[in-house]
């Protein structure tokens, strides 16, 4: 897929490294199936540089316009599934 992810200029690079890991956990959820733990863990390190839910829903917003992958249901799902099952969209 050709697309931008929503960074923040503001950011450092290694924050920028993780919200874009997280936003590839996205993507390998809807496209191919990822360990829950991957999921969370990006999720949680997503979560140090934008622990504002409202910063959060407005990138994911952005990101599911240029993508059409959904960033809420593929937590929601991975915190319903155990370590070690696969998070798969449908």
């Amino acid at each position: 897929m050709e697309y931008s992810y929503p960074l923040s200029t503001d950011w450092s690079t290694q924050e920028m490294v993780d919200v874009v890991k997280f936003f590839e956990a996205v993507e390998a959820a809807y496209e191919k199936g990822i360990k829950r733990e991957v999921v969370m863990a990006a999720y949680r390190s997503f979560k140090e540089v934008v622990p504002s839910q409202s910063e959060e829903k407005t990138l994911c917003r952005e990101f599911e316009e240029v993508s059409g992958y959904v960033c809420f249901r593929v937590v929601k799902l991975a915190k319903e599934l155990a370590d070690g099952q696969i998070v798969r969209m449908r």
